[in-house]
């Protein structure tokens, strides 16, 4: 059965839940999910409600207009609607590393996601096979300092032509322009090999060896352009002791980042993420 799913955020008053459930109720819709959090710091509200459409008095192609009319110019509401029977389309950057892709490749084709992949693209050749083994458009972008705009401009077009709604960076080694950022603000997910911003550089279980570090972590923020510093969506933690070598490190490190990172495309996928300036709220 296809749903609605609203996502939004304003300044808190009394009442905005009541209305907002009321207009739904009214027009002969079940819901199915709520969740709300007030920032009583900044006094804002958010919030996601998920409701049937069976049923539902008002034309999908129609709420959008209804709700923007009688409710978000009412409580200066910013929000998106989004419905269950489109799947979103994600397209995977990599470079050289599989760890991640796999790991994602795995959970698309077990049918775990709502998602399609149409789509993967890397600056080296080595994770072809990969692909082909998944069965899904493999592209090469080979990236030097003096083709890299020409290169990515090149990518845009083709994320374009394939109706790609998001990217997810699977250890993908290069910094993404300022223009695809602006292109799909908040819909471009990065994992990092730490808790950020610590032991940032090539080398990061080495360094975090020669320190005897007891714990490592891995950060899944989405990009902006200050590098690294993007709103978090999701971290964890995996403990270490003094018995683990460097190739101890990595080990456990690649497979925190796998997991770390599904996870917060999972969130993605599942419209559970909302920006609000550099900070994500995450629904339940």
């Amino acid at each position: 059965m296809v749903r609605a799913q609203l996502l939004l955020h304003c300044p808190d008053k009394p009442g905005i839940i009541a209305q907002v459930t009321n207009f739904i109720t009214v027009n002969k819709g079940n819901i199915v999910y709520l969740d709300q959090y007030v920032d009583h710091v900044e006094n804002i509200f958010f919030m996601r409600i998920e409701w049937e459409l069976d049923g539902f008095l008002i034309p999908k192609d129609k709420i959008e207009d209804y709700f923007q009319t009688l409710y978000a110019q009412k409580y200066d509401m910013s929000f998106r609607i989004y419905f269950t029977d489109y799947k979103p389309r994600m397209a995977v950057f990599v470079s050289k590393m599989s760890h991640c892709l796999y790991d994602l490749l795995a959970r698309y084709t077990a049918g775990e996601w709502e998602v399609e992949i149409p789509l993967i693209v890397s600056n080296h050749e080595d994770l072809r096979h990969v692909a082909e083994r998944f069965d899904i458009p493999f592209h090469c972008f080979p990236v030097t300092p003096d083709n890299k705009a020409e290169q990515e401009a090149k990518e845009m077009t083709l994320l374009k032509e394939k109706g790609v709604n998001f990217i997810v960076l699977a250890r993908y080694m290069q910094v993404i322009s300022e223009d695809m950022i602006k292109a799909y603000p908040n819909r471009i997910i990065n994992i990092h090999h730490s808790f950020l911003p610590a032991f940032v550089g090539a080398r990061p279980y080495h360094a975090a060896y020669a320190r005897g570090v007891k714990i490592i972590g891995a950060t899944s923020h989405y990009v902006t352009t200050e590098l690294d510093a993007g709103p978090i969506i999701e971290q964890d933690v995996v403990r270490i002791t003094h018995k683990d070598t460097v190739a101890d490190l990595i080990s456990k490190g690649k497979d925190l980042e796998k997991i770390v990172l599904s996870r917060a495309v999972q969130k993605h996928i599942e419209r559970k993420c909302l920006v609000y300036k550099n900070r994500t709220i995450i629904f339940s």
